[in-house]
């Protein structure tokens, strides 16, 4: 029996509010870990970005303006870590919010699988955005890897509109 806490992927779109209240149904008063992954870096790919698709060399990198994207990015992250918290108490779960630092090359199914096997997580959870038509056949790349990846239960919520 896994005894780490449910692992909540949180992005604070709708779909993963509504993941996240449907999984309190199933699995409320059990302890979980909502999870926010931002993209460490990022600040710096941006600034290297308009001279570079252009096919010109990479301008000068201002480095207090790719600083201080981090700086918000990381901000934004925490902040929504803690909504995501609120929304898991509210819908049953013992929760906490965590955000996390991940680099820019690291695709962030990565960082969740990762971090549930870390915890040994009783499951994760992640929410499915709507692909139109093609939603009922076809998952989002993150919900789809985590799912191909994680060794432990993963709760995927699609929102009846979606």
């Amino acid at each position: 029996m896994r005894s780490g806490p449910v692992v909540v992927a949180f992005d604070g779109s709708p779909a993963a509010e509504h993941a996240l209240r449907e999984a309190g149904e199933l699995l409320a008063g059990r302890r979980a870990l909502v999870l926010v992954v931002w993209k460490a870096g990022l600040g710096f790919e941006l600034v290297e970005l308009p001279a570079s698709t252009i096919g010109l060399p990479p301008a000068a990198i201002d480095i207090r303006t790719a600083l201080e994207v981090d700086r918000e990015l990381s901000e934004q992250a925490q902040r929504l870590a803690q909504k995501g918290a609120g929304l898991a108490r509210d819908a049953g779960f013992e929760a906490e919010g965590l955000a996390i630092a991940e680099d820019v090359h690291v695709a962030v199914h990565e960082t969740i699988v990762q971090q549930a096997e870390e915890l040994d997580a009783q499951a994760i959870v992640v929410g499915a955005h709507g692909h139109g038509k093609l939603g009922e056949v076809i998952l989002g790349s993150t919900s789809r890897e985590v799912i191909r990846h994680a060794l432990c239960p993963v709760l995927v919520a699609r929102r009846p509109d979606d």
